[in-house]
């Protein structure tokens, strides 16, 4: 090569190893946007949310009044969704008393309270879980799932659903009646789940796992349909893992329900959502709860 007029110079390319620079893999916007939020609304949610009664020292009573309150609680929240129901259908449907093959003019309202009654027994068992100790993020990340399986399940049953229109999260993107607020798209919810269950998991202060655990999930809106009533589900899980009453939100006040919720979704602000909670929840601790029974 020399003889031939070329310049030979000699290296190990081993030598000399450039360095590469590997950028970490990129963060979500959404998720920082609600890693942040959580983190600006804690002290607004500790300030207006009464303080925490402490462990539940008897389960069996609290899971006792946890099922007497089942009635009402369904009642409210299927109201909430707009469902047309009442004590009796609420316990006709319980009983098994109604076939999804039926011809029942009631078909639709049936079938939501038939999977409510069967979402309950499940959340049931995450309320005793996290009164035993459990951490209640993983609790949530574990069990959310089967609660929203069986949530509509029966619209599985009568053909109305198929069984893999309930695996995962939505597919699409979803919109929220009469609101301003957007939720994220649907390749956000994959990376906003985890998330939410690990700052729920991190969280040491029991009144902002129960504000934030149910604003949060309403806000990433995982499914095309059920968000508000696992929202609820979720909130009383939380309520139960801070010492707290299982609390009924009432369907009179849902107008305030919704405004308070769209407050913090659109303008970041926090207060409305948790002031509403925090009254519901000294009504309950006072033994003046202001969810009535529903009529016959």
């Amino acid at each position: 090569m020399k003889a031939a007029g070329y310049q030979v110079r000699e290296n190990d390319p081993f030598d000399d190893v450039p360095t590469i620079l590997q950028s970490p893999r990129e963060v979500s916007p959404d998720l920082n946007r609600v890693q942040l939020i959580w983190e600006e609304m804690r002290d607004t949610i500790i300030e207006q949310f009464p303080p925490s009664p402490g462990k539940v020292v008897d389960i069996g009573a609290y899971m006792k009044a946890v099922d007497d309150t089942y009635v009402t609680d369904a009642y409210h929240s299927l109201s909430i969704e707009g469902y047309r129901v009442s004590r009796g259908l609420i316990a006709r449907v319980r009983r098994g008393k109604w076939s999804p093959d039926a011809d029942d003019r009631e078909e639709k309202n049936a079938l939501a309270a038939r999977g409510y009654w069967q979402t309950y027994k499940v959340v049931r068992e995450s309320v005793r879980k996290v009164l035993e100790g459990k951490n209640p993020g993983d609790v949530l990340d574990d069990d959310h799932g089967d609660w929203y399986r069986e949530l509509f399940a029966p619209s599985v049953v009568a053909r109305i659903l198929k069984a893999s229109d309930l695996a995962g999260y939505r597919d699409s993107q979803v919109y929220i009646g009469g609101s301003k607020y957007v939720p994220p798209r649907k390749e956000a919810v994959q990376d906003l789940m985890p998330c939410l269950f690990d700052l729920l998991r991190k969280e040491k202060h029991p009144a902002v796992r129960v504000v934030l655990g149910h604003f949060m999930f309403v806000y990433i809106h995982p499914y095309m349909d059920g968000n508000g009533r696992m929202g609820r589900f979720l909130m009383n899980v939380m309520l139960a893992a801070g010492g707290y009453q299982w609390t009924v939100l009432p369907v009179n006040s849902r107008d305030q329900y919704m405004l308070a919720q769209e407050a913090a979704s659109v303008d970041q602000d926090i207060g409305p959502f948790a002031n509403y909670l925090g009254d519901l929840m000294k009504a309950q601790l006072s033994g003046k709860p202001k969810a009535q029974d529903p009529a016959n």
